[in-house]
């Protein structure tokens, strides 16, 4: 794929034709390179029904995933799409007659396909899943169970040191020792699969142990299915939340599933129904690998080969950067409020001030801050005023719901819900304990967000005019029940004097200190007027400050 230029905005299509299902991701790639997905689509075809036996993909098939491809073509076109990037994985590339499969693709679906190699595709799922997981330089490993292969990886955040397919999936897998299986399914027919994959396996096994590995991951319908059952029929709660597939459940999971009939199991807990024929020949993949790596649980990821052809095409762009000099929980917070068109310039101005207070206070030695507020506050500070986008009036209520509806890769729920309450409470309403967004909250939270809120609002307060004329802040101590908040402007600031006033009495509350202002204007003059209180009280000649100070 040739790099793109990306500056004018463009909708793009990414179509993953796999073995048992076809997936289409459509996005919106703006010409700021924030990006948003219009729709995704999966339709189960089972291109790989019946092929693993003679490597021939079967006519139905074929014809199933040409009127799929032709569907996700047409719905593309109505969203306005300037390309399709298309890529066709295992069945594809094991058939023999994959090039009518393809000349049919190309006549009546008007879609090139690119049938891709086992390690492309893991290089692929590698950078779909990566690019939603903080890893930072923690060595995962990837695993994905797909219809006719599987695939393994591991990488830490920005680079990958392995990649292999395996040709073991729960389609083909089920094709060769479960065919016409309708009853239960022996503990010695699971055994035999496991066995099979045992003897595949074992060499990469070997090959993976020599890294250091701190977690596991796991994508693909398969593994998500497998967790939300466990999830459902184990701790009998109807959620979507489901994280990782601990080994324990998932030995119990199969063993219920495997002694009833076919039909029966299509209506077992938690169960995607057109998977219930598949799903035995999947959970022995997962279950060998995991005994074989010795491991106890795989974190679930619901990104896969889509997402990493979307990753691989903004990595071509000029729009690279947010790749690859971007961790992914800032990728996630850039993506947000570009998406929603913020004011850039007065989210970095307010998030430079926010984190001088933060600083200033730690300094200071008057409160102990919790690890990962500074982030937090970072964060919440960038994204404070994105809802204005739909409404100024209620842009703190906009901002909530955004940030709490947008499911940011990189971040644990908690850790959403401190930024989304930051950006509501940055102004007007502060953070009463009975107030509703707080309600179910632990304490530690809400502490946070108390404690970070008062800093943001005082950082907002410092740049309510939105032409940054505040250059550096920080607080000293007055005295045993005073702190002085002295500011650097370049010019006249009697909005953000104002402003900042309004705070003072939240700021006590949560502080116990009483706060003074001191602010210091840098003139032409090359002399500095001094104002406290609102007051000019003396002029000093114009000293530069240090950064530290």
């Amino acid at each position: 794929m040739e790099p793109e230029r990306i500056s004018e905005g463009r909708v793009v299509a990414f179509i993953d034709i796999g073995t048992n299902s076809i997936r289409l991701l459509l996005v919106r790639i703006n010409p700021n390179g924030s990006y948003f997905p219009l729709t995704k689509q999966k339709e189960t075809v089972r291109l790989g029904d019946g092929e693993f036996i003679d490597r021939i993909l079967q006519p139905k098939a074929i014809e199933r995933a040409v009127v799929v491809c032709k569907k996700f073509v047409e719905l593309a076109r109505a969203y306005r799409a300037e390309e399709i990037i298309a890529v066709a994985t295992s069945a594809t590339r094991d058939a023999s007659n994959k090039v009518q499969l393809l000349e049919m693709l190309k006549e009546e679906a008007n879609l090139e396909v690119c049938t891709i190699s086992g390690t492309e595709e893991a290089r692929l799922i590698y950078l779909g899943v990566s690019s939603g997981l903080r890893l930072g330089d923690l060595k995962a490993l990837f695993i994905d169970i797909g219809g006719g292969s599987t695939e393994v990886s591991v990488g830490d955040q920005t680079q990958c040191y392995y990649l292999y397919s395996f040709n073991l999936g729960a389609v083909r897998l089920t094709n060769m020792f479960l065919p016409e299986e309708t009853g239960p399914v022996s503990e010695e027919q699971y055994e035999q699969i496991k066995n099979y994959i045992r003897h595949k396996i074992t060499n990469i096994t070997k090959d993976l142990s020599e890294y250091d590995i701190n977690c596991s991951i796991g994508s693909s319908g398969t593994i998500e299915n497998l967790a939300r059952i466990a999830f459902i029929y184990l701790h009998k709660t109807a959620s979507e939340s489901f994280e990782k597939l601990e080994y324990e459940d998932l030995k119990k999971i199969v063993r219920a599933m495997c002694a009833i009939p076919l039909e029966e199991r299509r209506r077992f807990p938690g169960i995607n129904a057109q998977r219930a024929d598949i799903i035995i020949a999947g959970a022995a993949i997962i279950e060998t690998f995991m005994e074989e790596m010795g491991l106890s649980e795989i974190r679930i990821s619901k990104r896969g080969l889509r997402e990493g052809l979307l990753v691989d095409y903004i990595s071509k762009s000029e729009f690279s950067y947010m790749i690859t000099q971007m961790s992914v929980r800032k990728r996630s917070i850039m993506q947000l409020g570009l998406t929603c068109n913020f004011d850039e310039e007065h989210a970095h101005t307010v998030t430079r001030l926010a984190l001088e207070l933060f600083d200033s206070i730690q300094a200071l030695g008057i409160y102990k801050f919790r690890e990962g507020e500074r982030e937090l506050l970072e964060y919440g500070s960038t994204l404070h005023d994105i809802g204005t986008f739909l409404s100024y009036d209620t842009h703190q209520a906009h901002a909530y719901h955004l940030i709490r509806e947008s499911n940011l890769p990189g971040f644990h729920p908690e850790e959403i819900e401190i930024i989304a309450n930051l950006a509501y409470f940055h102004s007007k309403n502060t953070p009463k304990k009975k107030h509703p967004n707080l309600v179910g909250l632990n304490k530690d939270i809400v502490k946070s967000i108390k404690v970070l809120s008062a800093l943001l609002r005082i950082a907002e307060g410092l740049d309510r005019s939105h032409n940054g004329v505040i250059s550096h802040v920080r607080f000293y101590i007055a005295s045993t029940d005073s702190l002085v908040l002295e500011t650097h402007a370049r010019r006249e600031c009697q909005l953000e004097i104002w402003e900042v006033e309004k705070q003072k009495k939240y700021f006590k509350k949560i502080f116990g200190y009483n706060l003074q202002s001191k602010v210091i204007i840098k003139q032409d003059s090359g002399v500095s007027l001094v104002l406290e209180g609102g007051a000019e009280i003396e002029e000093l000649p114009n000293i530069e400050m240090s950064s530290k100070s």
